[in-house]
């Protein structure tokens, strides 16, 4: 049996997923940009959540960007487009929600507050619907679309989240659309497993910005420990290889973080801070700048819907894995 509950810290509305055979739960913040604070199994030492997430409300808004967007919604365009600036059916527009850094980042929908839709809990699951009517607020993005966001628990400590854009404008609009989830498992990651399917990655250049140059790269096609790894890297998912296409694993916690996204994310973008207590595993639909270079946006005709779905899931692991 599933059930949805609710409460509030701080003025900060939390809508908890919890199966209640296991006691395991998901904890969603709607004002939050719809964020995914916290995911939670039970382990052989206690309660085990491997979300980093912002510690409360005056924390969100205050170091949002200092702490690296934990867990934003990325939409309508994903990490940055270049100064700012892009071009779309012949006329240029300059995004004006930016950083004071160089290039415009993560899009517009970061910090909204989403609004509740609907809800539903019974054997089989838990789910959590919320949406944000996004209406030319940036003369950059000067469109109008809907972005709603379903969360939803399941059995075997499964946690998807779908996400559907609308356009709602008159005219055809760009999109692009992901999430910026950072993992914990406990541990610093130097000490953690990584595992992603992709033999390509992105080239960038000295302003993290693509070349449109793919190059091949095999580190963590299969399981090796991070060590000192430094990445803030795109990656092209290989779909012909088998689900989950990418797993971070504490092997002396005997817990994993397995990701099964759909093509509707091809790509995963994989960051490293400086502090190293967690690590950001970002599907994403298409690479940064694509406003710009192409590679994988989209267009929505007016009343058009794109749909983007991922997967997570905790795994246990006995003593044989």
């Amino acid at each position: 049996m599933f059930s949805i509950d609710k409460k509030t810290e701080e003025g900060v509305e939390k809508v908890i997923l919890k199966n209640e055979v296991t006691n395991n739960y998901a904890i969603i913040i709607p004002s939050f940009s719809a964020m995914l604070h916290e995911f939670s199994v039970i382990a052989d030492n206690g309660l085990f959540n491997v979300i980093d997430s912002y510690q409360s409300s005056e924390d969100f808004k205050n170091n949002l960007v200092e702490k690296g967007f934990l867990g934003c919604k990325l939409s309508p365009f994903v990490c940055r487009i270049l100064n700012g600036k892009y071009t779309f059916r012949e006329k240029e527009y300059f995004l004006q929600k930016s950083l004071p850094a160089k290039h415009a980042l993560h899009g517009e929908l970061y910090d909204k507050a989403f609004t509740i839709t609907s809800e539903t809990a019974d054997q089989t699951r838990a789910s959590v619907t919320m949406k944000y009517e996004y209406r030319a607020e940036d003369q950059g993005y000067p469109f109008n679309y809907d972005c709603s966001v379903t969360w939803k628990l399941e059995n075997e400590n499964k946690l998807t989240v779908i996400t559907e854009s609308t356009n709602k404008d008159q005219e055809m609009i760009p999109m692009q659309d992901g999430w910026h989830p950072y993992f914990t498992l406990g541990d610093s990651i130097d000490n953690l497993q990584l595992e992603f399917k992709a033999d390509k990655m992105v080239e960038f250049n000295s302003e993290l910005v693509p070349t449109k140059k793919l190059i091949e790269y095999k580190k963590f096609y299969h399981r090796e420990k991070i060590g000192n790894t430094k990445l803030d890297n795109c990656f092209t998912l290989k779909f012909e290889d088998s689900q989950p296409l990418c797993m971070l694993r504490n092997a002396e916690k005997k817990i994993e973080v397995q990701i099964f996204p759909d093509e509707s994310y091809p790509y995963l973008l994989i960051y490293t801070p400086k502090h190293r207590r967690s690590i950001a595993i970002e599907n994403i639909s298409s690479v940064p700048d694509a406003f710009n270079n192409g590679m994988g946006f989209i267009t929505l005709k007016p009343g058009q819907s794109a749909h983007f779905k991922t997967t997570y899931k905790i795994k246990l692991l006995n003593k044989k894995s």
